[in-house]
């Protein structure tokens, strides 16, 4: 049976908009890292990124999570098939890209070696031995899939600009609270 629902669940939209501001702030928290110097500032600001990532990562997972448990809502007959392919491959991409950059960078990490604190709660465990060109390897991939995921964000609320402002489908709106 399938169900069909109008507007995402309250849980959607709460994880939507906290892993929002989240990745907005560590990709502005990451970009910040590389024009500070070195010292004390851009170490508590290079943990804060990290322990974000993390905290990311789970609030990624969760949101996967109620994707599958509560559907999403089906778009307005009025999109047409390219607009829906478009969206799809954008939330995929999206999706995955969120879900795997703070991965990537647990793993720079690792290799680097440095500790991966979260919120000065407890430490990560490595995921990976040290292996110092592999970490630049990753930081440098974490680098562009931060700017991959930038782009992806622009271009998802482009979109829901233009359906809220221009099309006036009600899209948005059902990501609202």
């Amino acid at each position: 049976m399938t169900v069909t629902i109008e507007h995402y669940t309250f849980i959607q939209k709460l994880l939507h908009w906290i892993v929002a501001l989240l990745v907005i702030g560590a990709l502005g928290a990451g970009q910040a890292l590389d024009w500070l110097d070195n010292g004390a500032l851009k170490n508590q600001l290079y943990a804060l990124h990290k322990a974000t990532g993390m905290l990311i990562l789970a609030l990624m997972a969760l949101r996967i999570v109620a994707r599958i448990v509560f559907g999403t809502p089906s778009l307005p007959v009025s999109v047409p098939p390219w607009q829906r392919t478009a969206a799809a491959a954008s939330h995929f991409l999206l999706y995955a890209l969120i879900l795997l950059m703070p991965i990537v960078g647990w793993a720079a990490t690792s290799a680097f070696p440095a500790p991966l604190p979260f919120f000065g709660l407890f430490e990560f465990p490595p995921l990976i031995g040290a292996d110092r060109d592999l970490s630049k390897q990753l930081f440098a991939i974490h680098h562009w899939m931060g700017k991959a995921i930038l782009a992806l964000v622009f271009l998802h609320i482009a979109a829901a600009l233009k359906h809220a402002f221009i099309e006036k489908d009600g899209i948005l709106r059902r990501m609202w609270f």
